[in-house]
């Protein structure tokens, strides 16, 4: 089931450590590579001899144990699909929310970008504790999943809750997270990416600088929740779905005409030209000295065409790139395009405008209800929307 995922585990000084050797035998039963980052108190529970041996690779421990290029803690974050910190303690849940990096285990938490999945264990009255509490719904605000502690008799001696989770509890909660569930399964997603390109001349085009890749991140998760994927793109992508390119706004349309017909969903995200070029040129225009004046006319509005034919069991989602008043902006495009949610990205931030490998997105509902992603990669920005659109937000 996890064939080809490849887990960090990290383990903190908490009695419940050593039940971390079934969680990481779990992985490896079922296929997954698994890495192990440990603080060095979780050694006084569990040795780095056993957790090697289940695990079948070295351990990672000190902080500025580099044996490559790239520090550790980098690496660790590069190689992974997903990190899961089980178990937690309050001292380490305390620190990843104030982003302390002390220890190597935390500074690779503060460098993740990924799916983190952390299952807290400690004494009843620490996780009652009104600080631990706050830290947890921090954590679980910036999108980190929290496999709850149990209720049940503790190491001090005490029945109340603190007790870690099941391993199999764990388990299942990062399965679904790797393996998400088929809620698309059998629905047809028709999902647009790239910039178009308006010809001027036989070399020349009017174009924009999106790179595409939002679109491509959207269609990957939805061809892993299930869906029949059609991806209309201006990029190419070399995918098990299907890809149709396109180049102009007008070829675009025609291809979301046609294949909207039947989709449960379309998904805007290309950045499509508002204006082409009323009469381009088949030839190279040559330079002559003078000014050369360009008559632009309006392209078809396809977010807004669509959301004029569309029945009421599709959804149609559009994305707004604004460089000011970005939630102003949507709402008002939202209402004028007719669609049933807007994602709106502030593109004047340079760590997630175009052609960045990360995004921070709002999603707006018809009801103008205001969703917030905060920033991470595209990929897992792009799982969190289509959660968000169908409802499913874990």
């Amino acid at each position: 089931m996890l064939t080809g995922k490849n887990i960090l585990v990290g383990i903190t000084g908490a009695i419940a450590a050593y039940k971390v050797c079934e969680l990481i035998r779990l992985f490896k039963k079922n296929n997954a590579n698994v890495k192990v980052v440990v603080t060095p108190n979780a050694l006084n529970f569990v040795t780095k001899t056993t957790l090697e041996s289940l695990s079948q690779n070295p351990i990672n421990i000190e902080q500025f144990d580099i044996k490559e290029y790239k520090p550790e803690h980098i690496a660790l974050t590069d190689e992974t699909d997903i990190f899961v910190i089980a178990p937690a303690s309050a001292n380490t849940i305390a620190k990843m929310t104030f982003g302390i990096c002390d220890n190597l285990l935390t500074s690779t938490f503060c460098a993740y970008k990924k799916q983190v999945v952390i299952a807290p264990c400690m004494n009843t009255n620490m996780w009652e504790n009104p600080a631990v509490q706050e830290n947890i719904e921090i954590l679980k605000k910036r999108g980190i999943k929290v496999v709850e502690p149990e209720t049940g008799f503790l190491a001090c001696g005490i029945n109340g809750k603190g007790r870690l989770a099941e391993v199999e509890t764990i388990y299942n909660k990062v399965k679904d997270c790797l393996v998400p569930e088929q809620i698309l399964k059998g629905k047809k997603v028709v999902i647009t990416a790239g910039g178009t390109k308006e010809n001027i001349d036989a070399v020349r085009y009017i174009g924009n600088y999106s790179s595409g890749k939002m679109g491509i991140a959207l269609a990957d998760n939805a061809y892993k929740l299930g869906a029949e994927v059609i991806l209309i793109s201006t990029v190419d992508a070399d995918k098990k779905y299907k890809v149709i390119n396109v180049q102009t706004a007008q070829e675009m349309y025609e291809a979301v005409k046609q294949e909207f017909e039947n989709a449960y969903t379309l998904i805007m995200a290309a950045a499509v030209s508002d204006y082409r070029v009323k009469n381009k040129s088949e030839q190279k225009i040559k330079k002559d000295g003078n000014s050369l004046i360009i008559e632009l006319i309006e392209n078809p509005d396809i977010l807004q065409e669509m959301s004029k034919i569309k029945r009421d069991n599709q959804v149609v989602v559009g994305f707004c790139a604004e460089s000011q008043n970005l939630l102003e902006f949507a709402k008002q495009k939202i209402a004028k395009k007719g669609c049933d949610f807007i994602c709106a990205n502030d593109i004047s931030k340079k760590d997630i405008g175009f052609s960045s490998n990360d995004n921070e997105l709002y999603i707006i509902n018809k009801e103008l209800d205001v969703y917030h992603i905060e920033k991470t990669d595209k990929q897992s920005a792009a799982l969190k929307i289509l959660e968000n659109i169908y409802g499913k937000c874990k």
